[in-house]
This record gives structure tokens, sequence and C-alpha cells, in this order.
């Protein structure tokens, strides 16, 4: 029985590690995405739909 306890332990506390871990790479900025918004441009998202063009009519119409 004390082994479970013993293992729980250690486990608490590498989730403990791993979680500190995270934080200071979050906010050291290891996840910014610096290279998307430079490329965003290049791609379409939507389809444009181009507007109709108005017909002139002259009076020989």
């Amino acid at each position: 029985m004390s082994v479970i306890y013993i293992l729980l332990t250690i486990s608490i506390i590498v989730a403990i590690g791993f979680f500190v871990a995270f934080i200071i790479a979050v906010r050291n900025g290891q996840f910014d995405d610096s290279y998307t918004p430079s490329v965003r441009m290049l791609f379409e998202d939507e389809l444009v739909k181009e507007k109709p063009e108005k017909t002139i009519l002259t009076k020989n119409d």
C-alpha cells in the first residue's frame, strides 16, 4: 500500500514539473507564431465575388 502513495507522490511532482515548464515556455514566447502572418496574404480565404458591370444604355439600343 505504501508503494501506491510513493508512486502517486512522484506522479504529482512530475505533473507539476511539466506544468511549470509549459508556463515558462508560454511566457518566453515559445508558441508565438511569427511565420503565418507573413504568408497569410498569399492564401485566399474566401472567394471574392466580382460585382456585375453596369451596362450603359444608349439612345440607339
